[in-house]
């Protein structure tokens, strides 16, 4: 009696997941349903947001100590790639110095997420670039913290 009422959707979910896997990377898959770090930080030391080509948004927040990303985290309102890329993105700047960070690239996110087809790769560049506008963002008001306020986000 109990398997009539089976999960009916289980077979389903199965074949979705065998052709993602045809598609994606175990760990872009892995980094897209168990997303690392999403979420804001409060008051963050260093803020980026972009907007890509497709209209995804990517935020970046950043919480800097002597001069290392001590905490980093991401929203977007992104697909599956995207979602893997701000989660990604995130692991590889914490506990680096500000200058290290700055030199993640698309393509150190992308190998280490295995690679994303061709149709995605922009998600791991809207990445790296709202990276690159946080650390922009904490460069910019680090020696003087007060004007922050007056920034207006």
């Amino acid at each position: 009696m109990a398997e009539e009422f089976d999960d009916p959707f289980k077979e389903l979910e199965q074949a979705v997941m065998d052709d993602m896997k045809e598609i994606y990377s175990e760990k872009t898959i892995d980094y897209f349903l168990n997303p690392r770090n999403l979420g804001e930080i409060p008051t963050p030391d260093g803020f980026g947001r972009i907007i890509g080509p497709c209209g995804d948004i990517m935020e970046i927040y950043l919480k800097v100590r002597d001069g290392r990303v001590i905490n980093a985290s991401f929203w977007t309102d992104g697909c599956g790639t995207t979602i893997a890329s701000g989660s990604m993105v995130t692991e590889l700047a914490k506990e680096k110095s500000v200058l290290e960070a700055q030199k993640i690239t698309q393509d150190d996110i992308l190998d280490a997420l295995g690679g994303l087809p061709e149709d995605n790769l922009h998600s791991a560049l809207l990445a790296a670039n709202a990276l690159k506008e946080a650390i922009k963002d904490y460069l910019a008001f680090k020696k003087e913290p007060w004007k922050k306020a007056y920034k207006g986000r």
